[in-house]
Protein backbone atom coordinates (compact mmCIF):
# COMPACT_ATOMS: atom_id res chain seq x y z
CA UNK A 1 0.00 0.00 0.00
CA UNK A 2 2.99 2.27 0.51
CA UNK A 3 4.12 1.85 -2.85
CA UNK A 4 0.72 2.80 -4.18
CA UNK A 5 0.57 5.40 -2.30
CA UNK A 6 3.80 6.96 -3.46
CA UNK A 7 3.34 6.25 -7.10
CA UNK A 8 0.43 8.84 -6.92
CA UNK A 9 2.05 11.62 -5.09
CA UNK A 10 3.46 13.37 -8.28
CA UNK A 11 -0.06 12.96 -9.68
CA UNK A 12 -2.13 14.38 -6.41
CA UNK A 13 0.56 17.06 -6.17
CA UNK A 14 -0.28 18.21 -9.85
CA UNK A 15 -4.05 18.40 -9.57
CA UNK A 16 -3.52 20.11 -6.54
CA UNK A 17 -1.24 22.33 -8.71
CA UNK A 18 -4.16 22.51 -11.41
CA UNK A 19 -6.48 23.95 -8.17
CA UNK A 20 -4.12 26.27 -7.08
CA UNK A 21 -3.47 27.55 -10.91
CA UNK A 22 -7.23 27.70 -12.17
CA UNK A 23 -8.31 28.89 -8.37
CA UNK A 24 -5.52 31.73 -8.89
CA UNK A 25 -6.53 33.27 -12.26
CA UNK A 26 -5.64 30.53 -14.75
CA UNK A 27 -7.37 31.56 -17.84
CA UNK A 28 -10.37 29.50 -18.00
CA UNK A 29 -12.60 31.58 -19.22
CA UNK A 30 -15.91 31.90 -21.44
CA UNK A 31 -17.39 34.26 -23.55
CA UNK A 32 -19.95 32.27 -25.32
CA UNK A 33 -22.12 33.89 -27.88
CA UNK A 34 -25.57 34.42 -26.49
CA UNK A 35 -25.82 31.83 -24.44
CA UNK A 36 -24.32 31.89 -20.91
CA UNK A 37 -23.93 34.64 -18.32
CA UNK A 38 -20.60 36.07 -17.69
CA UNK A 39 -21.10 35.05 -13.84
CA UNK A 40 -21.81 31.80 -14.62
CA UNK A 41 -19.74 28.08 -14.31
CA UNK A 42 -20.19 26.66 -17.59
CA UNK A 43 -19.61 22.77 -18.16
CA UNK A 44 -18.78 21.01 -21.09
CA UNK A 45 -22.43 19.53 -21.42
CA UNK A 46 -23.48 23.30 -21.91
CA UNK A 47 -21.70 24.24 -24.61
CA UNK A 48 -22.89 20.87 -26.47
CA UNK A 49 -26.45 22.18 -25.34
CA UNK A 50 -25.67 25.48 -27.38
CA UNK A 51 -24.29 23.81 -30.49
CA UNK A 52 -27.96 21.66 -30.45
CA UNK A 53 -30.03 24.84 -29.87
CA UNK A 54 -28.84 26.59 -33.31
CA UNK A 55 -29.23 23.44 -34.86
CA UNK A 56 -32.57 23.78 -34.53
CA UNK A 57 -32.56 26.53 -36.80
CA UNK A 58 -20.19 42.69 -52.30
CA UNK A 59 -20.25 45.06 -55.86
CA UNK A 60 -18.57 46.39 -58.43
CA UNK A 61 -14.96 45.17 -60.28
CA UNK A 62 -13.71 43.33 -62.78
CA UNK A 63 -14.82 40.22 -63.69
CA UNK A 64 -12.92 37.51 -62.44
CA UNK A 65 -11.16 39.28 -58.90
CA UNK A 66 -11.82 37.61 -55.95
CA UNK A 67 -13.34 39.29 -52.75
CA UNK A 68 -10.72 38.96 -49.21
CA UNK A 69 -12.08 39.62 -46.00
CA UNK A 70 -10.62 39.68 -42.57
CA UNK A 71 -11.07 36.65 -40.04
CA UNK A 72 -11.35 37.73 -36.53
CA UNK A 73 -12.17 35.20 -33.23
CA UNK A 74 -11.21 31.86 -32.41
CA UNK A 75 -13.42 28.36 -32.41
CA UNK A 76 -11.93 28.07 -28.62
CA UNK A 77 -15.42 28.16 -26.32
CA UNK A 78 -13.42 29.41 -23.44
CA UNK A 79 -12.19 32.10 -25.49
CA UNK A 80 -14.17 33.56 -28.33
CA UNK A 81 -16.57 30.54 -29.72
CA UNK A 82 -16.90 31.95 -33.04
CA UNK A 83 -15.44 33.27 -36.42
CA UNK A 84 -16.48 36.46 -37.68
CA UNK A 85 -15.37 39.27 -40.09
CA UNK A 86 -16.14 42.85 -40.92
CA UNK A 87 -18.74 43.67 -43.73
CA UNK A 88 -19.10 47.64 -44.90
CA UNK A 89 -22.86 48.30 -46.02
CA UNK A 90 -24.62 51.91 -47.09
CA UNK A 91 -23.73 55.15 -48.71
CA UNK A 92 -21.46 56.06 -46.75
CA UNK A 93 -19.95 52.78 -45.58
CA UNK A 94 -20.87 51.86 -42.22
CA UNK A 95 -18.49 48.84 -40.61
CA UNK A 96 -20.65 45.56 -38.87
CA UNK A 97 -18.50 42.59 -37.53
CA UNK A 98 -20.87 39.53 -38.43
CA UNK A 99 -20.92 35.45 -37.91
CA UNK A 100 -19.34 33.23 -40.58
CA UNK A 101 -22.30 30.89 -41.10
CA UNK A 102 -22.20 28.36 -43.35
CA UNK A 103 -24.76 27.06 -42.02
CA UNK A 104 -27.51 29.70 -43.36
CA UNK A 105 -27.99 31.51 -45.96
CA UNK A 106 -29.05 35.20 -45.14
CA UNK A 107 -26.50 38.04 -44.15
CA UNK A 108 -28.37 39.78 -41.67
CA UNK A 109 -27.44 43.04 -39.51
CA UNK A 110 -29.33 45.12 -37.10
CA UNK A 111 -31.60 47.53 -37.82
CA UNK A 112 -31.32 50.99 -36.04
CA UNK A 113 -34.80 50.10 -34.50
CA UNK A 114 -34.33 47.17 -33.21
CA UNK A 115 -35.71 45.94 -30.51
CA UNK A 116 -33.89 43.24 -28.59
CA UNK A 117 -30.84 44.37 -30.33
CA UNK A 118 -27.58 44.15 -28.16
CA UNK A 119 -25.83 47.51 -27.89
CA UNK A 120 -22.63 46.25 -26.22
CA UNK A 121 -20.61 43.58 -26.49
CA UNK A 122 -17.63 41.45 -24.31
CA UNK A 123 -16.04 41.23 -27.65
CA UNK A 124 -13.26 44.38 -28.47
CA UNK A 125 -15.66 45.34 -31.40
CA UNK A 126 -18.47 48.14 -31.71
CA UNK A 127 -21.68 47.05 -32.41
CA UNK A 128 -23.61 49.50 -35.23
CA UNK A 129 -27.20 49.23 -36.28
CA UNK A 130 -28.31 49.80 -40.08
CA UNK A 131 -30.66 53.05 -40.82
CA UNK A 132 -31.68 52.67 -44.52
CA UNK A 133 -32.88 56.29 -44.06
CA UNK A 134 -29.10 57.60 -43.47
CA UNK A 135 -27.77 55.78 -46.59
CA UNK A 136 -28.44 57.25 -49.80
CA UNK A 137 -27.85 54.02 -52.08
CA UNK A 138 -30.52 51.93 -49.78
CA UNK A 139 -33.83 50.67 -51.06
CA UNK A 140 -36.83 48.15 -49.88
CA UNK A 141 -37.19 45.29 -51.35
CA UNK A 142 -41.18 44.74 -52.43
CA UNK A 143 -43.40 41.48 -52.31
CA UNK A 144 -43.15 41.80 -56.18
CA UNK A 145 -39.36 41.87 -56.61
CA UNK A 146 -37.90 38.55 -58.04
CA UNK A 147 -35.09 38.42 -55.77
CA UNK A 148 -38.45 38.16 -52.90
CA UNK A 149 -40.32 35.82 -55.10
CA UNK A 150 -37.16 33.34 -55.04
CA UNK A 151 -36.38 34.00 -51.16
CA UNK A 152 -39.90 32.72 -50.09
CA UNK A 153 -39.13 29.52 -52.75
CA UNK A 154 -36.01 28.77 -50.20
CA UNK A 155 -38.25 29.75 -47.74
CA UNK A 156 -35.78 32.67 -46.65
CA UNK A 157 -38.16 35.17 -47.28
CA UNK A 158 -41.91 36.27 -46.42
CA UNK A 159 -44.20 38.98 -47.77
CA UNK A 160 -47.35 40.78 -46.90
CA UNK A 161 -49.89 42.11 -49.36
CA UNK A 162 -51.02 44.42 -46.35
CA UNK A 163 -47.28 46.16 -46.48
CA UNK A 164 -45.95 44.93 -49.74
CA UNK A 165 -42.68 44.37 -48.05
CA UNK A 166 -40.13 41.81 -48.37
CA UNK A 167 -39.73 40.33 -44.69
CA UNK A 168 -37.81 37.72 -42.72
CA UNK A 169 -38.21 35.78 -39.62
CA UNK A 170 -35.90 33.11 -38.17
CA UNK A 171 -36.18 30.68 -35.00
CA UNK A 172 -33.87 29.00 -33.82
CA UNK A 173 -33.95 25.52 -31.18
CA UNK A 174 -33.57 27.20 -27.90
CA UNK A 175 -36.34 29.39 -28.98
CA UNK A 176 -34.70 32.84 -29.92
CA UNK A 177 -36.10 34.51 -32.82
CA UNK A 178 -35.23 37.45 -35.03
CA UNK A 179 -36.96 39.10 -38.21
CA UNK A 180 -37.02 42.16 -40.05
CA UNK A 181 -37.03 43.39 -43.76
CA UNK A 182 -34.67 43.08 -46.71
CA UNK A 183 -33.11 45.87 -48.16
CA UNK A 184 -31.13 46.27 -51.28
CA UNK A 185 -27.90 48.69 -50.72
CA UNK A 186 -24.32 48.82 -51.57
CA UNK A 187 -21.69 46.12 -50.39
CA UNK A 188 -18.23 46.97 -49.87
CA UNK A 189 -15.36 44.99 -50.44
CA UNK A 190 -11.64 44.48 -51.26
CA UNK A 191 -11.01 43.16 -54.56
CA UNK A 192 -8.24 41.33 -55.56
CA UNK A 193 -7.24 41.30 -59.02
CA UNK A 194 -4.42 39.35 -61.01
CA UNK A 195 -1.56 40.63 -63.84
CA UNK A 196 1.52 40.46 -62.78
CA UNK A 197 1.11 41.41 -59.41
CA UNK A 198 -2.02 40.76 -57.37
CA UNK A 199 -3.62 44.28 -56.71
CA UNK A 200 -6.24 45.23 -54.31
CA UNK A 201 -9.05 48.02 -55.11
CA UNK A 202 -11.77 48.75 -52.86
CA UNK A 203 -14.88 48.33 -55.29
CA UNK A 204 -18.79 47.77 -54.31
CA UNK A 205 -21.87 46.28 -55.73
CA UNK A 206 -25.84 46.39 -54.45
CA UNK A 207 -27.06 43.44 -52.49
CA UNK A 208 -29.99 42.24 -50.76
CA UNK A 209 -29.55 41.80 -46.99
CA UNK A 210 -31.77 41.72 -43.77
CA UNK A 211 -32.24 44.55 -40.97
CA UNK A 212 -33.35 43.17 -38.28
CA UNK A 213 -36.29 45.32 -36.27
CA UNK A 214 -36.52 42.34 -33.63
CA UNK A 215 -34.43 39.79 -31.57
CA UNK A 216 -34.83 37.51 -28.80
CA UNK A 217 -33.96 34.92 -26.39
CA UNK A 218 -30.15 33.93 -26.35
CA UNK A 219 -29.67 36.41 -29.48
CA UNK A 220 -29.85 39.35 -26.69
CA UNK A 221 -27.11 38.76 -24.61
CA UNK A 222 -24.24 40.68 -25.03
CA UNK A 223 -21.12 38.21 -23.65
CA UNK A 224 -20.10 37.67 -27.47
CA UNK A 225 -22.57 39.79 -29.55
CA UNK A 226 -21.75 40.85 -32.98
CA UNK A 227 -23.96 43.09 -35.62
CA UNK A 228 -25.33 39.96 -37.51
CA UNK A 229 -25.04 37.07 -39.60
CA UNK A 230 -23.29 36.75 -42.39
CA UNK A 231 -24.82 33.29 -44.32
CA UNK A 232 -22.64 31.45 -46.94
CA UNK A 233 -25.55 29.23 -47.98
CA UNK A 234 -26.34 28.00 -51.78
CA UNK A 235 -29.75 29.49 -52.04
CA UNK A 236 -30.55 32.64 -53.73
CA UNK A 237 -30.21 35.60 -51.10
CA UNK A 238 -27.20 34.49 -50.06
CA UNK A 239 -24.34 37.12 -50.99
CA UNK A 240 -22.36 34.11 -52.57
CA UNK A 241 -24.99 33.69 -54.82
CA UNK A 242 -25.90 37.61 -55.89
CA UNK A 243 -22.60 38.05 -56.22
CA UNK A 244 -22.20 35.12 -58.48
CA UNK A 245 -25.29 35.98 -60.72
CA UNK A 246 -24.12 39.77 -60.91
CA UNK A 247 -20.60 38.12 -62.83
CA UNK A 248 -18.52 39.97 -60.32
CA UNK A 249 -16.85 36.97 -58.37
CA UNK A 250 -16.86 33.15 -59.09
CA UNK A 251 -19.27 30.56 -57.75
CA UNK A 252 -16.76 29.72 -54.87
CA UNK A 253 -15.51 30.59 -51.80
CA UNK A 254 -12.80 29.53 -49.04
CA UNK A 255 -11.61 29.79 -46.04
CA UNK A 256 -8.77 28.97 -43.36
CA UNK A 257 -9.18 29.12 -39.71
CA UNK A 258 -7.03 29.70 -37.13
CA UNK A 259 -6.94 26.62 -34.64
CA UNK A 260 -5.02 28.84 -31.86
CA UNK A 261 -5.87 30.63 -29.14
CA UNK A 262 -4.76 33.70 -31.15
CA UNK A 263 -7.69 33.37 -33.95
CA UNK A 264 -7.82 34.59 -37.04
CA UNK A 265 -7.88 33.39 -40.71
CA UNK A 266 -8.70 34.01 -44.31
CA UNK A 267 -11.72 34.18 -46.00
CA UNK A 268 -12.19 34.93 -49.92
CA UNK A 269 -15.21 34.67 -52.37
CA UNK A 270 -13.14 32.59 -54.82
CA UNK A 271 -10.85 29.21 -55.12
CA UNK A 272 -7.95 28.88 -52.65
CA UNK A 273 -5.38 26.66 -54.80
CA UNK A 274 -2.93 24.33 -53.33
CA UNK A 275 -1.47 21.18 -54.50
CA UNK A 276 -2.80 18.91 -52.38
CA UNK A 277 -6.07 19.15 -52.26
CA UNK A 278 -8.73 16.79 -51.60
CA UNK A 279 -12.52 16.93 -53.10
CA UNK A 280 -15.89 15.13 -52.91
CA UNK A 281 -19.68 15.46 -54.34
CA UNK A 282 -21.98 17.87 -52.86
CA UNK A 283 -25.32 15.54 -52.44
CA UNK A 284 -27.35 17.68 -54.92
CA UNK A 285 -30.57 19.29 -53.99
CA UNK A 286 -29.49 20.08 -50.31
CA UNK A 287 -29.95 23.21 -48.31
CA UNK A 288 -26.92 22.68 -46.52
CA UNK A 289 -23.79 21.86 -47.72
CA UNK A 290 -24.48 18.06 -47.41
CA UNK A 291 -21.59 15.21 -47.87
CA UNK A 292 -21.83 11.40 -48.63
CA UNK A 293 -20.11 10.17 -45.19
CA UNK A 294 -18.89 6.44 -45.91
CA UNK A 295 -17.03 5.11 -42.58
CA UNK A 296 -15.12 6.66 -39.60
CA UNK A 297 -11.55 4.81 -39.10
CA UNK A 298 -9.66 4.88 -36.03
CA UNK A 299 -5.76 4.37 -36.47
CA UNK A 300 -6.63 2.92 -39.96
CA UNK A 301 -9.38 0.04 -38.42
CA UNK A 302 -13.23 0.74 -39.94
CA UNK A 303 -15.65 1.18 -37.20
CA UNK A 304 -18.62 -1.34 -37.31
CA UNK A 305 -20.91 1.29 -38.32
CA UNK A 306 -23.87 0.42 -40.78
CA UNK A 307 -23.19 2.98 -43.71
CA UNK A 308 -26.77 3.99 -43.69
CA UNK A 309 -26.30 5.74 -40.38
CA UNK A 310 -25.04 8.47 -42.55
CA UNK A 311 -27.39 8.57 -45.37
CA UNK A 312 -28.88 11.92 -46.18
CA UNK A 313 -32.24 12.43 -45.29
CA UNK A 314 -34.54 15.21 -44.10
CA UNK A 315 -33.31 14.57 -40.52
CA UNK A 316 -29.47 12.76 -41.35
CA UNK A 317 -26.76 13.18 -43.24
CA UNK A 318 -23.51 14.80 -42.84
CA UNK A 319 -22.86 18.72 -43.54
CA UNK A 320 -20.26 21.64 -42.91
CA UNK A 321 -20.91 24.35 -40.70
CA UNK A 322 -18.94 27.38 -39.81
CA UNK A 323 -21.40 28.73 -37.69
CA UNK A 324 -21.06 25.13 -34.78
CA UNK A 325 -17.98 25.93 -32.36
CA UNK A 326 -17.66 21.59 -31.72
CA UNK A 327 -18.93 18.65 -34.02
CA UNK A 328 -21.22 16.57 -33.79
CA UNK A 329 -21.85 12.57 -34.51
CA UNK A 330 -25.18 10.65 -35.41
CA UNK A 331 -26.08 8.93 -32.13
CA UNK A 332 -25.83 5.33 -33.69
CA UNK A 333 -22.04 6.35 -34.50
CA UNK A 334 -21.06 8.23 -31.91
CA UNK A 335 -20.40 4.89 -29.10
CA UNK A 336 -18.27 2.79 -31.53
CA UNK A 337 -16.31 6.48 -32.12
CA UNK A 338 -16.07 7.04 -28.68
CA UNK A 339 -14.78 3.34 -27.99
CA UNK A 340 -12.65 3.41 -30.76
CA UNK A 341 -10.61 6.31 -29.47
CA UNK A 342 -10.35 5.36 -26.14
CA UNK A 343 -8.88 1.79 -26.65
CA UNK A 344 -6.35 3.42 -28.89
CA UNK A 345 -5.14 5.71 -26.10
CA UNK A 346 -2.09 4.95 -24.78
CA UNK A 347 -2.01 3.17 -21.44
CA UNK A 348 0.46 5.60 -20.12
CA UNK A 349 -2.20 8.83 -20.51
CA UNK A 350 -5.05 8.38 -17.65
CA UNK A 351 -8.10 8.43 -18.03
CA UNK A 352 -10.91 10.97 -16.13
CA UNK A 353 -14.39 9.90 -16.32
CA UNK A 354 -16.40 13.07 -16.65
CA UNK A 355 -19.95 14.46 -17.12
CA UNK A 356 -21.26 13.04 -20.27
CA UNK A 357 -17.83 12.74 -21.68
CA UNK A 358 -14.56 10.96 -21.64
CA UNK A 359 -11.22 12.72 -20.40
CA UNK A 360 -7.66 12.11 -20.06
CA UNK A 361 -4.79 13.96 -18.28
CA UNK A 362 -2.06 14.49 -20.40
CA UNK A 363 1.59 15.61 -19.28
CA UNK A 364 3.18 15.55 -22.94
CA UNK A 365 2.03 16.89 -26.36
CA UNK A 366 -1.53 16.06 -27.05
CA UNK A 367 -0.39 14.96 -30.36
CA UNK A 368 1.68 11.88 -28.99
CA UNK A 369 -0.25 8.68 -27.53
CA UNK A 370 -3.72 9.66 -29.17
CA UNK A 371 -4.88 8.12 -32.52
CA UNK A 372 -5.78 9.42 -36.39
CA UNK A 373 -9.21 9.23 -37.13
CA UNK A 374 -10.09 9.16 -41.11
CA UNK A 375 -13.33 10.44 -42.22
CA UNK A 376 -14.18 8.29 -45.79
CA UNK A 377 -16.29 10.36 -48.26
CA UNK A 378 -17.39 9.87 -51.40
CA UNK A 379 -15.32 9.20 -53.96
CA UNK A 380 -12.29 7.71 -51.61
CA UNK A 381 -11.87 11.20 -50.40
CA UNK A 382 -10.51 11.04 -46.86
CA UNK A 383 -10.15 13.75 -44.14
CA UNK A 384 -7.66 12.66 -41.55
CA UNK A 385 -7.96 14.41 -38.33
CA UNK A 386 -5.72 14.61 -35.60
CA UNK A 387 -6.16 14.41 -31.73
CA UNK A 388 -6.33 18.31 -31.59
CA UNK A 389 -9.23 18.31 -33.83
CA UNK A 390 -11.45 16.05 -31.70
CA UNK A 391 -10.32 16.62 -28.13
CA UNK A 392 -10.83 19.83 -26.22
CA UNK A 393 -8.51 21.42 -23.86
CA UNK A 394 -10.29 22.02 -20.45
CA UNK A 395 -7.36 23.46 -18.20
CA UNK A 396 -3.73 22.64 -17.34
CA UNK A 397 -1.42 23.43 -14.66
CA UNK A 398 1.82 21.48 -13.24
CA UNK A 399 2.55 19.97 -16.60
CA UNK A 400 -0.92 18.21 -16.74
CA UNK A 401 -3.57 19.01 -18.96
CA UNK A 402 -7.07 17.63 -19.29
CA UNK A 403 -8.22 16.64 -22.53
CA UNK A 404 -11.73 15.94 -23.23
CA UNK A 405 -13.42 14.34 -26.24
CA UNK A 406 -14.93 17.52 -27.84
CA UNK A 407 -17.07 15.68 -30.43
CA UNK A 408 -20.25 14.81 -29.02
CA UNK A 409 -23.09 12.69 -29.84
CA UNK A 410 -26.34 13.84 -31.23
CA UNK A 411 -30.02 12.38 -30.94
CA UNK A 412 -31.00 11.35 -34.25
CA UNK A 413 -29.24 10.86 -37.93
CA UNK A 414 -27.18 14.13 -38.22
CA UNK A 415 -23.49 14.47 -38.53
CA UNK A 416 -22.11 18.06 -37.95
CA UNK A 417 -18.63 19.35 -39.12
CA UNK A 418 -18.07 22.14 -37.21
CA UNK A 419 -15.04 24.46 -36.47
CA UNK A 420 -13.14 21.85 -33.78
CA UNK A 421 -12.79 19.91 -37.41
CA UNK A 422 -12.70 22.66 -40.04
CA UNK A 423 -9.98 24.54 -38.32
CA UNK A 424 -6.34 24.50 -39.56
CA UNK A 425 -7.48 23.47 -42.91
CA UNK A 426 -7.97 25.45 -46.51
CA UNK A 427 -11.84 24.34 -47.11
CA UNK A 428 -13.41 25.25 -50.50
CA UNK A 429 -17.04 25.86 -51.37
CA UNK A 430 -17.03 24.72 -55.09
CA UNK A 431 -20.55 25.89 -55.75
CA UNK A 432 -20.04 25.83 -59.80
CA UNK A 433 -19.07 21.93 -59.23
CA UNK A 434 -20.88 21.34 -56.81
CA UNK A 435 -17.75 19.67 -54.99
CA UNK A 436 -16.05 20.45 -51.34
CA UNK A 437 -12.48 20.74 -51.10
CA UNK A 438 -9.89 20.32 -48.18
CA UNK A 439 -6.45 20.30 -46.92
CA UNK A 440 -4.21 20.62 -44.09
CA UNK A 441 -3.17 24.32 -43.64
CA UNK A 442 -1.06 26.59 -41.83
CA UNK A 443 -3.59 29.12 -42.01
CA UNK A 444 -1.12 32.14 -40.93
CA UNK A 445 0.31 31.98 -44.64
CA UNK A 446 -1.34 33.70 -47.56
CA UNK A 447 -2.90 32.10 -50.41
CA UNK A 448 -2.95 31.43 -54.18
CA UNK A 449 -6.58 31.85 -54.97
CA UNK A 450 -7.46 31.30 -58.83
CA UNK A 451 -8.74 33.87 -60.91
CA UNK A 452 -9.65 34.75 -64.42
CA UNK A 453 -6.81 37.41 -66.31
CA UNK A 454 -8.92 39.94 -68.38
CA UNK A 455 -7.41 38.28 -71.36
CA UNK A 456 -9.02 35.53 -70.04
CA UNK A 457 -6.72 33.37 -69.09
CA UNK A 458 -6.63 31.38 -65.53
CA UNK A 459 -3.96 32.46 -62.98
CA UNK A 460 -3.47 32.93 -58.99
CA UNK A 461 -3.35 35.93 -57.30
CA UNK A 462 -1.79 35.95 -53.53
CA UNK A 463 -4.72 36.35 -50.92
CA UNK A 464 -5.77 36.53 -47.45
CA UNK A 465 -4.14 38.57 -44.45
CA UNK A 466 -4.39 36.78 -40.88
CA UNK A 467 -5.10 39.28 -38.24
CA UNK A 468 -5.02 38.33 -34.88
CA UNK A 469 -8.51 37.71 -34.17
CA UNK A 470 -8.54 37.02 -30.20
CA UNK A 471 -10.76 38.81 -27.87
CA UNK A 472 -9.98 39.65 -24.16
CA UNK A 473 -11.79 36.44 -22.32
CA UNK A 474 -13.50 37.31 -19.45
CA UNK A 475 -12.38 35.34 -15.79
CA UNK A 476 -15.59 33.44 -14.04
CA UNK A 477 -15.48 34.67 -10.62
CA UNK A 478 -16.69 31.38 -9.00
CA UNK A 479 -14.16 28.44 -8.29
CA UNK A 480 -16.45 26.32 -6.88
CA UNK A 481 -16.60 24.42 -10.07
CA UNK A 482 -12.90 23.66 -10.45
CA UNK A 483 -12.53 22.59 -6.87
CA UNK A 484 -15.67 19.52 -7.51
CA UNK A 485 -14.00 18.48 -11.00
CA UNK A 486 -9.98 18.67 -9.05
CA UNK A 487 -11.90 16.72 -6.23
CA UNK A 488 -13.27 14.16 -8.89
CA UNK A 489 -10.31 14.09 -10.52
CA UNK A 490 -7.89 13.63 -7.32
CA UNK A 491 -10.61 10.59 -5.57
CA UNK A 492 -10.05 8.60 -8.63
CA UNK A 493 -6.27 8.66 -8.82
CA UNK A 494 -5.93 7.92 -5.63
CA UNK A 495 -8.97 4.69 -5.76
CA UNK A 496 -6.63 3.52 -8.72
CA UNK A 497 -3.53 3.70 -7.22
CA UNK A 498 -5.17 1.33 -4.17
CA UNK A 499 -7.07 -0.39 -6.12
CA UNK A 500 -4.54 -1.86 -8.84
CA UNK A 501 -1.19 -1.32 -7.32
Amino acid sequence: MASSLSRGIPVLVAVFSLVAVLCDGFPTTMTLERAFPVSGDVELSQLIARDRARHGRMLQSTTGGIVDFPVHGTFNPFLVGLYYTKVQLGSPPKDFYVQIDTGSDVLWVSCSSCSGCPSKTDLEIPLNSFNPRSSSSASAISCSDQRCTKGIQSSDATCSAQDNQCSYSFQYGDGSTTSGYYVSDSFHFDNVQGGGESQTANSSAAVVFGCSTAVSGQLTKTDRAVNGIFGFGQQSLSVISQLASQGITPKVFSHCLKGDDAGGGILVLGEIMEPNMIYTPLVPSQSHYNLNLESISVNGQELNIDPSVFATSSTGGTIIDSGTTLAYLAEKAYEPFVTAIDAAVSQSIQRVPAKDNQCYLVTSSVDNGFPQVTLNFEGNSSMVIGPRDYLLKQGSAGGVDVWCIGIAGIQGGLTILGDLVLKDKIIVYDLARQRIGWTNYDCSLSVNVSTTSNSGEIETVSAGQPIDGSSSPITLPDKSIIWIVAASIMYTLVLSNYMFP
